[in-house]
């Protein structure tokens, strides 16, 4: 996805929240020790590259309009290997269930389910997997373990690599 418009982060920090930073030893789902929530990042300058070369898809893409800027929907969307994550503030781990998000959510699902891709959404430790009928919770999913796209009746499988 290429963007035409030039966005910036302004006073959006979700991002320093919701995601795991190696080069920090920051887990998700906490706020970086560097974060200045709302301000913006105290060591900016001198950030780890990891920070520097990462953009949101909202920053990345001039598809999802201004609704979809993470400190207003409180979801930052990233992309993977295998589709389309959904990352939720932790204080707010239903977000994604509102409008217009989860109908985007769904039309994602549908699209991917015509392209080999997933949706998933990240709240919590928790991973769904959301397809254009239904959501199956995969619980917490491990950094051994690995999603399997293979969809029987009501059962999602998950497989140690």
């Amino acid at each position: 996805m290429t963007s035409s418009v030039k966005r910036a982060c302004g006073h959006c920090t979700l991002c320093c929240k919701v995601m795991a930073i190696e080069a920090l030893a920051k887990p998700a789902n906490s706020w970086c020790r560097n974060c200045r929530p709302g301000r913006g990042c105290a060591i900016y300058t001198e950030r780890p590259g990891e920070c520097e070369d990462f953009a949101c898809l909202w920053l990345a893409s001039d598809l999802l309009d201004e609704r979809w800027k993470p400190s207003r929907s409180k979801l930052v969307l990233t992309t993977s290997e295998d589709g389309i994550e959904v990352r939720c503030d932790p204080g707010s781990p239903n977000a994604w269930r509102r409008e217009p998000y989860a109908g985007d959510i769904r039309a994602w699902a549908a699209e991917g389910e015509r392209n080999d891709m997933t949706v998933v959404v990240i709240a919590g430790q928790r991973l769904i997997l959301v397809t254009p009928d239904r959501e199956f919770d995969l619980g917490i999913v491990g950094p051994d373990e690995r999603i399997v796209r293979e969809i029987e009746g009501a059962k999602v499988v998950k497989e140690d690599d």
